[in-house]
């Protein structure tokens, strides 16, 4: 299988975890405006997993993909806008959703896209509302999650409060 040649940008000191045989792995993108206020979109209420809740974007890394390439898949179908440059690795965490298919390794990044997303093409059926979270915003993210769920809003915080650098 060939494979198709990566039209977006890497630092070079982005790690990358090596998925085991047998995982179950997800990506995640947090996107930052000029502001530095993180994207995110809030899941609509008839979702199995996670239903009502805010979300970075990003999903299910698919057979024979790599993170990177489900990464671009992800913020290209939640978006409709291209991923431009991969600038860190935010980290990886496991957790098990609130549906039955497990246990999840779910690696994030910090990303550049192409376009604005002032007016981003989401995909309507899965999401209900989009928004933009600073410092001032960040207990929104909690919205439908019980304390010890709040892998988006302490992932975000973390990025607003540190900036693109760490």
């Amino acid at each position: 299988m060939t494979t198709p040649r990566q039209r977006f940008g890497v630092d070079p000191d982005v790690e990358l975890p090596v998925p085991a045989a047998g995982e179950l792995w997800t990506v995640g993108a947090v996107i930052l405006n000029d502001g530095g206020q993180a994207f995110a979109q809030k899941r609509s209420p008839h979702r199995r997993l996670f239903p009502d809740s805010w979300d970075i974007v990003g999903g299910h890394v698919e057979a024979g993909e790599t993170l990177l390439e489900a990464l671009a898949r992800e913020v290209e179908e939640e978006t409709g806008r291209r991923l431009r440059h991969v600038r860190r690795f935010l980290g990886a965490t496991t957790w098990t959703g609130d549906d039955s298919d497990g246990l999840r390794h779910e690696a994030d990044f910090l990303v550049e896209v192409e376009g604005d997303l002032d007016r981003p093409s989401l995909e309507w059926s899965e999401h209900s509302a989009y928004g933009w979270f600073g410092p001032d915003d960040l207990d929104r993210l909690k919205e439908n999650r019980l304390p010890g769920e709040f892998l988006i809003h302490d992932l975000i915080a973390r990025v607003v409060r540190t900036g693109p650098r760490p």
